[in-house]
């Protein structure tokens, strides 16, 4: 175990008029504040209407915020907070999932495309998704802050010790934070490649998302089996089903993935119309 880390960072990176400012904030910030200056810098690459990237910045953000929130509260621990649900929007409190936050972007896409850029939602899907992983891997980065979301015990040299939750005898165990934050750096840079390197984002509809997809939550699914569960209806659940909540919710995304390459695939390769309509 010579390589194994104690663990035990405090969330809370600074306090400010008796709030506490914590690091996950602050990750899911950075990583959101990233993928609105790469999405922006693609607009522009691509001479598309700054309003354009307005209205979709908007849409975006309530999306995923609202999306990611009641994802948590309502997949999670739905009791509490439908008994409690002022508790719902302290989200400075901590509590967003990744899963919620995904379907809020969908709605977000779905209607920003009806509204203001009348093009499919794959169009849009194949640039908004570029800088996810990226954004995904920063959040993994909080939630390790936090000390929260780690695996099972684990023998291995790089096993970290988390104090502030186990207590000081606690066993080494996966930092399964980390696992997922490289996968979905990987995922950022093959999105990264398939978006600025090659001409499927115009010939190929369909298929930047679902590689991205794909690559985040294949990768979220397997490492999930190396967490422990997060909420006690887990334990149970993978005792008869085999999988956890987490994988569940993974299933349909994965799902959609797959038939977006497939369908993307299936394309021609003619160029896809890039006017704007009058």
């Amino acid at each position: 175990m010579l390589l194994s880390i104690v663990w035990d960072v405090d969330p809370t990176m600074m306090t400010i008029l008796g709030r506490d400012i914590r690091w996950y904030g602050l990750c899911w910030a950075v990583g959101l504040m990233l993928a609105v200056w790469m999405v922006q810098k693609m607009y522009q690459r691509e001479g598309l209407p700054e309003k354009w990237f307005d209205s979709l910045f908007v849409y975006m953000m309530v999306g995923i915020i609202v999306g990611a929130r009641l994802g948590h509260c309502l997949m999670y621990t739905p009791e509490y907070y439908l008994a409690n649900p002022i508790e719902i929007l302290k989200i400075w409190e901590g509590g967003l999932a990744s899963h919620g936050g995904v379907a809020g972007i969908i709605l977000a896409v779905y209607l920003y495309s009806r509204k203001v850029t009348h093009r499919s939602m794959l169009w849009t899907f194949d640039r908004v998704v570029v800088p996810a992983g990226l954004t995904a891997a920063f959040i993994r980065i909080g939630n390790l802050m936090n000390s929260e979301i780690y695996g099972a015990a684990t023998n291995l040299p790089w096993g970290f010790r988390f104090v502030r939750d186990g207590g000081i005898d606690a066993p080494f165990s996966h930092p399964t934070q980390i696992y997922e934050a490289i996968a979905y750096l990987l995922v950022f840079a093959v999105c990264c490649y398939l978006y600025y390197r090659t001409s499927v984002k115009d010939t190929k509809q369909g298929m930047i998302i679902g590689v991205a997809m794909i690559g985040i939550f294949v990768s979220r699914f397997l490492i999930e089996y190396l967490k422990q569960p997060q909420v006690s209806f887990e334990v149970e659940m993978r005792a008869t089903y085999g999988i956890d909540m987490g994988q569940l919710l993974s299933i349909p995304f994965i799902l959609w993935g797959v038939w977006c390459v497939w369908n993307a695939g299936r394309s021609k390769g003619e160029l896809a119309t890039s006017k704007q309509k009058k």
